[in-house]
């Protein structure tokens, strides 16, 4: 008997082909999530997209402040984009269904935390986190991102690596809440940056901004220096994400 043959055989062949054929009906499931939400996305720009915590009470500053940021940005022609959920999430969405723009709220199915806030004016469920988070980037004009958890940290540090690596097309990103973020930017920079696993230049991709008026002045600066028209090297860039 060859060695390959004392190998014990760990997969059993009928179940391996009953799992292949579960995977492939999946993948078009994943296919009609993408199409049903570029379809119902496509008219939505300019469009912001505002990340932040599930689990701040509306009493919170941070709470207060996304949703005047978010009202500002409506107000502005921006419609604003979120996770669709509660805390800094139905905030933004708060914020921009009293203003002019359309609210978008992009929601997840999930087993706790999750629920779909009453401030959409279009509302998107998914199943799958990478498709939802494709259409963050994907109708993105820019980031702001208020204090949150490891979700609000994925989201930030995907859109960072994004740009970093040219897989995306350089857009503002901003944090707000100085005292939250500024432990984190410190690290990056004496860490980060002195290991030299990133370039100095990286911290250049994040801007540290507190007062709503300022975050849509930054945004429209950085517009108004690149144009709200996408080169059509940069279009091909979000196809190919």
């Amino acid at each position: 008997m060859s060695e390959k043959e004392k190998i014990p055989q760990l997969v059993d062949p009928s179940a391996a082909k009953f799992t292949a054929s579960q995977e492939a009906w999946r993948v078009f499931g994943i296919m009609s999530e993408f199409v049903e939400a570029a379809q119902r996305l496509a008219e939505i720009r300019p469009a912001v997209t505002i990340f932040g915590s599930a689990r701040t009470p509306p009493d919170s500053p941070h709470y207060r402040l996304a949703e005047t940021i978010a009202r500002r940005l409506s107000d502005a022609g921006f419609s604003v984009i979120s996770g669709g959920g509660p805390g800094i999430m139905e905030a933004a969405n708060k914020g921009a269904y009293q203003g002019r723009s359309p609210s978008v709220g992009l929601n997840i199915q999930l087993p706790h935390e999750q629920r779909a806030n009453g401030y959409q004016d279009i509302s998107q469920t998914f199943r799958h986190f990478f498709a939802r988070k494709y259409m963050f980037v994907r109708f993105a004009s820019a980031y702001v991102v208020l204090p949150g958890g490891f979700g609000t940290l994925d989201e930030l540090l995907e859109a960072l690596t994004l740009i970093q690596t040219g897989k995306s097309q350089k857009i503002p990103i901003i944090l707000v809440h100085q005292p939250f973020w500024r432990g984190l930017i410190d690290w990056f920079r004496t860490t980060l940056v002195d290991e030299k696993v990133i370039a100095p230049d990286d911290i250049g991709l994040i801007q540290l901004i507190d007062q709503p008026e300022e975050v849509v002045a930054a945004i429209f600066r950085h517009y108004e220096q690149n144009g709200f028209v996408t080169p059509p090297a940069e279009r091909e860039k979000l196809l190919n994400l």
